[in-house]
C-alpha cells in the first residue's frame, strides 16, 4: 500500500524518484476503496496443490480480495476430487457476464501440442477475448502466456527437444516500471517449459515491454503498456520441491529428464532444493495486484472496458 504524505512534504519527490509509492494526502482522500474481485482460471491436473501457491502470493496484502475459481474443460481432473470441482469452480459461462478487477490464468501440461490440438483451445480463445474487455488486468503463467502471446498476436513458440528446467538469474530492464518496484537488479525464478518465444518476437510488439529477462530463459516478465497483459513465461508460485516432484515424475515415466539447474544443493538431486525465489514470487503479485489492478481500475466494475 502507498505511504500517504503531505503533499509539499520534500521527501514526495525524492521518494517518487526511487520509484517507491507514495501518495499526496488530496489523492487519499478522494479515494475509494472496495474488496478486488480476482478470478482463477486454474488450467493444472492438480487443482489443490495450483490453488495454495497462487492463493499464498495473492494473500500477502492489506487489499481484501474475492476470488473465483474458473474452469473451462468438463472433464473431471484426474488428481482433483470430483466433489472439489462441483463444490469449488464455476465454469465459464457462469460468470462470464460479470467483470474482473484481475484474472490469473496457470499453465497447463500441453508443452508438446499445437494450441489448436488442446481439446479446449476453442473456449480458451472465448476467455482471452472476454477478458480484454472484461478484466482490468489478466497475468498469464507459462504455458498460458505463450499461448495469449500467439492468440494476440500470432507469434508462435518453438518447441525445444530438452525441457528448460531449473531456477535462473534474471535481469530487471524496466527497473520504473511499476510491477519492478523493490526488485533487485538480479533475481532467480524457477521455469519448467519446452515452449521458446525469442526475445526478438517480443521486442516486435510495439505495444509490449520486456520487464525482466535472462541470457539462458530469454524473456520472462513481459507487460503492455496499458497494464492490461501481463506475461509470466515461470513459475514464481512454486513449491520448494515443485520442479522436485517433477523430475522424479519424469523419471518414474521413463522420460530421462536432465537434471534441474541450480536446483540441488551442489547439483546433487539426493540434497534438498535451494529455494531462492519465493521473496520475488510474492513481490511480484503484490506489485500485480496493488499497481496494475488497484490502481487502475475503476470502483464501479461496470465502468470496466
Amino acid at each position: 500500500m502507498p505511504i500517504r504524505i503531505p503533499s509539499d512534504l520534500p521527501a514526495l519527490n525524492v521518494l517518487s524518484e526511487e520509484n517507491i509509492f507514495v501518495m499526496d494526502s488530496e489523492r487519499a482522500h478522494n479515494q475509494e476503496i472496495r474488496p478486488l474481485h480476482v478470478g482463477i482460471l486454474n488450467l493444472m491436473p492438480n487443482k489443490i496443490e495450483t490453488e495454495v501457491q497462487i492463493l499464498r502470493l495473492l494473500s500477502n496484502t492489506p487489499i481484501q480480495i474475492n476470488i473465483d475459481l474458473i474452469r473451462i474443460d468438463n472433464k473431471a481432473p484426474k488428481n482433483t476430487p470430483k466433489a472439489h470441482m462441483d463444490n469449488f469452480y464455476y465454469q465459464f459461462e457462469q460468470i462470464e457476464h460479470k467483470n474482473y478487477d484481475g484474472l490469473i490464468v496457470t499453465g497447463a501440461p500441453l508443452a508438446l501440442l499445437d494450441y489448436e490440438q488442446v481439446k479446449y483451445w476453442e473456449k480458451m480463445q472465448t476467455v482471452m477475448d472476454w477478458a480484454r474487455t472484461h478484466v482490468q488486468s489478466t497475468m498469464f503463467l507459462c504455458w498460458a502466456a505463450h499461448a495469449a502471446i500467439y492468440h494476440y498476436f500470432g507469434i508462435n513458440r518453438e518447441l525445444k527437444t530438452d525441457k528448460l528446467c531449473g531456477v535462473f538469474p534474471h535481469q530487471v530492464n524496466y527497473e520504473h516500471d511499476e510491477l519492478m518496484r523493490g526488485f533487485d537488479p538480479v533475481f532467480n525464478a524457477p521455469h519448467s517449459r519446452y515452449g521458446e518465444i525469442s526475445l526478438k518476437d517480443y521486442q516486435s510488439i510495439d505495444s509490449l515491454k520486456v520487464l525482466a529477462s535472462s541470457e539462458r530463459t530469454g524473456a520472462y516478465i513481459v507487460a503492455s503498456e496499458d497494464k492490461r497483459l501481463v506475461f509470466v513465461t515461470g513459475h514464481p508460485e512454486y513449491d520448494p520441491d515443485t520442479l522436485e516432484q517433477e523430475y522424479r515424475r519424469d523419471i518414474r515415466e521413463g522420460l530421462n529428464p536432465n537434471l534441474p539447474e541450480n536446483y540441488f544443493e551442489n547439483n546433487n538431486p539426493a540434497n534438498s532444493p535451494l529455494v531462492t525465489w519465493r521473496s520475488h514470487g510474492t513481490l511480484l503479485y503484490t506489485n500485480w495486484l496493488n499497481y496494475y489492478v488497484y490502481q487502475n481500475t475503476p470502483y464501479d466494475l461496470a465502468d470496466l472496458r
